[in-house]
This record gives structure tokens, C-alpha cells and sequence, in this order.
């Protein structure tokens, strides 16, 4: 896998608008698409402009506003769909049709065979209108499609010549890793074109079919802020973000603007009416929390014995907890530290014996431990740190 090679394309416009609390005004588009291109996604992805005429009044509006990131636009097989899309004047059209069992007997009714004759004249007729545009050709359903069948439609439609990319989409996210990187393979050995992952999260494996899918050869791979979308929805920013950090960090660092992702989040959050899960990838308010004493002493000395992350790398902070009975007297001394007090570790580890049984007996604050160990500091009877 060439990590420089990879994309996001960011669908919180296009899959977001699917959530079952999402009712984004065109305002609150415009405010997302700003946030996400600050943060530095490569692609947005949006809502066909054939929905509605404010979907089409609102992709032209994005596609107009000079971001740096490309604006997309999703598309059914259809030549109508094509022609608006194409009138949005978005930079690039994704079309997608369903190709698995389900998808063709219950969904559109087309065989194979009328799904490439359809899908060639759509696309040839986007090239001829638009040579500039990028296109995209995603079978939907690909995993409980036939390798056959799929097999068929990309050789048929790569002969065409016109395709920048092809979609694999993991619609009802049925798939595993193992299952989407041999996917990938079979495409990638049909096809010199950009490869496009897709993949929900129903059965939680989202973050690890993406990844699979990189290690494979995709290149491209669709995300949304929260991992918001149809049901449970796809793979979360955030979480992908945290995966190919851990990857390499520096690449990442360099490729997106990582103290934007908060804000992203919480913007996206508020529209939705969603609180962000405490313990939500970089964002949650759980992140970078420690507790077990353990843990605290390892991370006082080198935060990297407990954190594959940097949270400082996102503008963000670790939090050290002491109002518990799993606390250890270095986190106890690391706070006495912050507040400039001057106690003996003998004095310290006696007052984290005292802080353990009160959290027996009750939730303590903060502010509770801080006056315990202000009280101690001020006592006459108190030994400066200098001795044991």
C-alpha cells in the first residue's frame, strides 16, 4: 500500500443526508463543506443534484464557492440524472447501480447485461458533454454480487475508456476484511483506473474493510463525519483519520489540517442533534483520557506508553484523572506539580491513600481533591518536597 496515494472522499453531504436525524438546511451545507475543506478532504460528495431543486440549487451553490477540494455529485444510472448533474457544474459525477441478486429482482430489474449497456451509454454520453469532468462507476451491493458478474461489468465498462474510477461498495456492510481485499485485487487486476472503497458499518468493520481495501490497492475511500449514513452508516472520519495516523503519522500530518477535525465534528454534531459519543475516535471527550495508576505513571513518564495518538497533533489535551479510587500517588504528585505546591512524596503518597478511601464513599471533583491538597500544602505542619 502507497499511503500518499489515498483520498477521502468525504460523504457527510451525500450519505450523511441519509441519517435518520438528518435534515441539513442549505446554510448548514454550505457551513459543513466549509469545514470539511478546511480540514483538507480531497473530495465532497453530495446528494444527486436530480433529488430535488434544492439539491440542485444547493450543489451548484457548493461547487461555486472556490473550495479547494472537488465536489461531487451522486448519480443513478440514468441519462436524466447525468444532465442535471452535469448543469450543477460540480468537477466531478458518481454513478452507481446495483448488481447483486436483491438489487436487480427487487430494486431496478435489469440483468447484467442491460446494467453494462445502460451504464456504457450514460458514461459515454457524460464524456462527450464533459471531458474535463472525473467519473466514477460503482456497482452497488458489490459483495453479495457474483465475482462473475462483477467481474463482467468492470472489464466492459473499463473498454470504454472514459472511466477515471470504479466503485466497490460494501452497501449492507456484510463484508470482512479479508473479503473486501480480494475484491480489490480482482479489480485492480482488471483495471489501471482509481479504485473507490464504500463500505457501511453494520456488522463494525468499516475502519478495517477501508484499510483492507487501501492494503489491496483502492485509493479512494468514502468516509463521514460521525460515520453518520443510512442505518448505522459508513466509516467514520475520525476513525479512518485515527487508523492511518497510527499508519504514519507524519504523512497524515502533512496531508490534512488535523486541529480542523474537532470543529468539523461538532458543527456536524449540532446540525444533527447528536451528541459525539464519548468515546468516539481523536474527538470523543474520552480520547486521551487516563485513569488506572499504571497507566498514569507510565504516560507522566512517556505519553507514548499509552497513546498511539498524539492528541496535541489535533490541537487537543490529555487528562491525567485523579477523583478515583484506581488513582496512583504519580498522578497524585503530577497534579500537586500543576497546582505549585510543595509536598513531600511521603506526604503525597499518604494523601493518595486518603483520596482512594474517600472515593470508596462517594464521586469525588476535581476541586475536591484540589482543596485536600491545598489544606495539606498550607498545614504548619507540612515537609517541603525537598525531603522523604
Amino acid at each position: 500500500m502507497t499511503l500518499n496515494q489515498f483520498a477521502i472522499v468525504e460523504s457527510t453531504l451525500r450519505e450523511g443526508e441519509q441519517f435518520v436525524g438528518a435534515n441539513f438546511s442549505s446554510d448548514d451545507k454550505l457551513e459543513i463543506a466549509r469545514a470539511l475543506d478546511e480540514f483538507g478532504v480531497e473530495y465532497l460528495e453530495l446528494t444527486s443534484a436530480a433529488a430535488s431543486p434544492k439539491s440542485k440549487r444547493d450543489c451548484q451553490r457548493i461547487a461555486g464557492l472556490g473550495l479547494n477540494t472537488k465536489v461531487l455529485t451522486h448519480i443513478r444510472c440514468h441519462q436524466e440524472d447525468a444532465k442535471i448533474a452535469l448543469d450543477a457544474g460540480v468537477d466531478g459525477i458518481n454513478l452507481v447501480i446495483g448488481t447483486s441478486y436483491f438489487l436487480r429482482e427487487y430494486s431496478h430489474g435489469k440483468d447484467i447485461d442491460t446494467i453494462i449497456e445502460l451504464a456504457s451509454e450514460v458514461l459515454t454520453f457524460i464524456r462527450e458533454q464533459a471531458p474535463e469532468v472525473e467519473l466514477r462507476f460503482s456497482t452497488e451491493d458489490s459483495f453479495r454480487s457474483t465475482y462473475e458478474d462483477l467481474s463482467r461489468v468492470y472489464l466492459a465498462l473499463d473498454k470504454l475508456g472514459v472511466v477515471d474510477r470504479f466503485g466497490i461498495a460494501d452497501t449492507v456492510g456484510v463484508s470482512t476484511p479479508n473479503r473486501v481485499y480480494d475484491l480489490v485485487r480482482m479489480v485492480r487486476a482488471q483495471t489501471d483506473a482509481y479504485i473507490e472503497f464504500h463500505g457501511h458499518n453494520d456488522t463494525g468493520c468499516a475502519i478495517a474493510n477501508c484499510y483492507a481495501a487501501l492494503d489491496a490497492g483502492a485509493t479512494h475511500i468514502d468516509t463521514t463525519v460521525l460515520g453518520i449514513g443510512e442505518r448505522n452508516g459508513i466509516a467514520p472520519l475520525a476513525g479512518f483519520i485515527a487508523r492511518m495516523y497510527a499508519e504514519d503519522k507524519e504523512l497524515i500530518k502533512q496531508k490534512y489540517n488535523l486541529p480542523a477535525l474537532a470543529p468539523v465534528h461538532e458543527i456536524v454534531s449540532q446540525k444533527v442533534g447528536l451528541p459525539i459519543p464519548v468515546n468516539h475516535y481523536i474527538v470523543g471527550d474520552c480520547a486521551f483520557n487516563h485513569k488506572a495508576g499504571i497507566h498514569t505513571k507510565a504516560m507522566l513518564n512517556n505519553a507514548n506508553a499509552y497513546e498511539i495518538i498524539d492528541p496535541t497533533d489535533f490541537g487537543l489535551n490529555r487528562n491525567i484523572q485523579i477523583t478515583h479510587k484506581l488513582t496512583g500517588w504519580h498522578a497524585i504528585a503530577n497534579r500537586v506539580s500543576q497546582l505549585g505546591l510543595d509536598l513531600s512524596i511521603s506526604k503525597i503518597k499518604t494523601l493518595t491513600k486518603q483520596i482512594k478511601e474517600m472515593a470508596d464513599q462517594k464521586d469525588l471533583t476535581l476541586n475536591e481533591v484540589d482543596d485536600l491538597l491545598w489544606a495539606a500544602a498550607q498545614a504548619p505542619n507540612s515537609v517541603p518536597s525537598n525531603r522523604k
